[in-house]
């Protein structure tokens, strides 16, 4: 599986920007999906996540901000994020888990993309 992440960029704080990351292969449907990041100087750090049965679950930095959502026919998961805060700068990456359960940290995902960078200013 390949993943590729986009949509990231420059934006004020209080904006909005949505992130795709399209995966190659023909199980996509049946992995986790998930969204980390991680800010210069600090370690990678868990988002969101949706499962193979649509379940999600969030970081509580972005519940009630960021929504993650799939699109099975198109092999594509997305990270809305919305009211964005200057913290939230970081570069993102998306992960494929073939479990497909709903997990938070990094070690079950066998694949990543190459990041997407977000900066949010003050």
């Amino acid at each position: 599986v390949q993943l590729q992440a986009s949509g990231g960029g420059l934006v004020q704080a209080g904006g909005s920007l949505r992130l795709s990351c399209a995966a190659s292969g023909r199980t996509f449907s049946s992995y986790a999906m998930g969204w980390f990041r991680q800010a210069p100087g600090k370690e990678r750090e868990f988002v969101a996540v949706i499962g193979w049965t649509g379940g999600t679950y969030y970081a509580d930095s972005v519940k009630g901000r960021f929504t993650i959502s799939r699109d099975n026919a198109k092999n594509t998961v997305y990270l809305q994020m919305n009211s964005l805060k200057p913290e939230d700068t970081a570069v993102y990456y998306c992960a494929a888990a073939r479990n497909g359960v709903v997990v938070t940290t990094t070690s079950p995902y066998e694949y990543w993309g190459q990041g997407t960078q977000v900066t949010v200013s003050s």
